[in-house]
């Protein structure tokens, strides 16, 4: 097992290339299980989630391989419909290969999915769908097994607790393109990853109007056929190296950033100091010499702030002056990086879904252990800030979800490096 270590006091400067969206490749690829032809997809990040969804279509009988930065599922149809839990447990995403299995073979058979211990994330959404389509479902030691013998167009409403799902959206819509009649997805979610979904399975030959907004309208199509795609860039990696930036006291240009998916943290690191402009090909942060003010944060659906950013704008409040208030809307138990920042020496305190975050001047670099992917992230964003070495166990989980971490930070004047445990 590897660990990450990292040198504080030093300035991020230079350029950070972004990769392709993680949480949109992942619906994209479990989406070419609706075609028997050939899909190739491009600008795929080099993530370990990646690996497991390549590894999953193939142990469900398609031909995938990944070869830099590209994805081919070779045409032909599958052997199994069953996705089991050595696979699917590892990753949530997984779970977006229900919807494809059941609207294509009629029949399914997924494992629950697992992920990132960052709170109770139930599934009760995407059955939600899949019912309203026609799916007979019921669980079974661990499996979800789904059957139809034709899906139907409906009108659902995909409201839960916490507003929309990201994945059950996908998983409904992948459904209802090759139900029979017209479906209505209302409080569908609006976030890039969706669109990026929907813009593939246009591609594909499916049906669909609305995309990006709460209500998706799906008219049902025969069959669809293969594509080519080029996945969107990653806003969540792009908004971790804005915050790098500003809680450095840096200026990186983000290559391939796009402005409009992360309207809500330009905003608030704008309030922090930053200032964020656009530039042909991506965003440029800079930040105001002097006083780096705290700010209020929720998270909430998109087009709010970004609940896979929690974590990080933490690590910037930790060091910034005054009090920031971080509301946790989506996820509230997501809170687990609070105990090992505050070993640097924050000073954060947790009352319900809602963190008190008092500026301290300086962090200490500490050994801590990593919690979730977006949690590592942030402990990182704090190890470039503290005095001496910050050293990070489980970083098994930054592997899941940014590309070249070290090499790119590296990039822009950060000493880090990784040592085996």
């Amino acid at each position: 097992m590897d660990k990450l270590l990292v040198e504080g006091g030093r300035v991020l400067s230079g350029t950070v290339s972004i990769s392709g969206a993680k949480n949109a490749c992942l619906p994209i690829l479990a989406a070419t299980l609706l075609t028997e032809e050939e899909c190739t997809v491009n600008n795929v990040p080099d993530l370990k989630d990646v690996a497991t969804m390549v590894e999953i279509l193939s142990s469900l009988g398609r031909d995938a391989e990944k070869v830099d930065g590209v994805v081919k599922v070779a045409s032909g149809s599958i052997s199994d419909i069953t996705a089991s839990y050595d696979l699917v447990s590892t990753m949530r995403a997984s779970i977006t290969v229900l919807g494809p299995l059941l609207a294509k073979y009629g029949e399914a058979k997924v494992s629950f999915p697992g992920g990132c211990v960052i709170g109770p994330r139930p599934i009760d959404l995407h059955l939600k769908g899949l019912r309203a389509l026609g799916a007979e479902i019921r669980i079974e030691k661990g499996y979800i097994v789904a059957s139809a013998r034709k899906l139907k167009g409906t009108r659902v409403y995909l409201g839960g607790h916490f507003g929309s799902s990201v994945l059950a959206t996908a998983n409904t819509l992948m459904a209802a393109v090759l139900a029979e009649g017209e479906t209505l997805i209302e409080n569908a979610a609006c976030e890039p990853e969706v669109k990026d979904l929907a813009d593939f399975l246009i591609s594909m030959g499916a049906d669909i109007s609305g995309e990006g907004t709460p209500t998706i309208n799906v008219r049902g199509v025969n069959e669809l056929k293969g594509a080519t795609h080029s996945v969107i860039a990653d806003r969540i990696e792009a908004g971790t190296y804005m915050i790098g930036a500003v809680i450095t006291g840096g200026n990186i240009f983000l290559e391939g950033a796009v402005p409009e998916h992360n309207v809500a943290l330009i905003d608030k690191l704008g309030e922090c100091g930053g200032m964020v402009s656009e530039r042909d090909g991506g965003l440029e942060v800079t930040v105001h010499r002097g006083r780096r003010p705290a700010t209020d944060v929720t998270t909430l659906t998109y087009p709010g702030f970004p609940t896979d950013l929690q974590a990080q704008m933490m690590s910037l409040g930790a060091v910034s002056e005054g009090i920031s208030v971080i509301t946790e809307k989506i996820y509230p138990e997501r809170f687990i990086h609070i105990s090992e920042l505050n070993r640097m020496g924050a000073d954060i305190i947790l009352e319900g879904p809602t963190a008190i975050v008092k500026g301290v001047k300086k962090l200490s670099g500490a050994r801590v252990m990593a919690s979730d992917l977006r949690a590592s992230a942030a402990l990182v964003l704090a190890g470039l800030v503290a005095d001496g070495c910050t050293e990070i166990s489980r970083v098994y989980h930054l592997d899941r979800g940014y590309e070249n971490l070290e090499q790119k930070l590296s990039a822009v004047g950060a000493k880090v490096w990784r040592e085996k445990e």
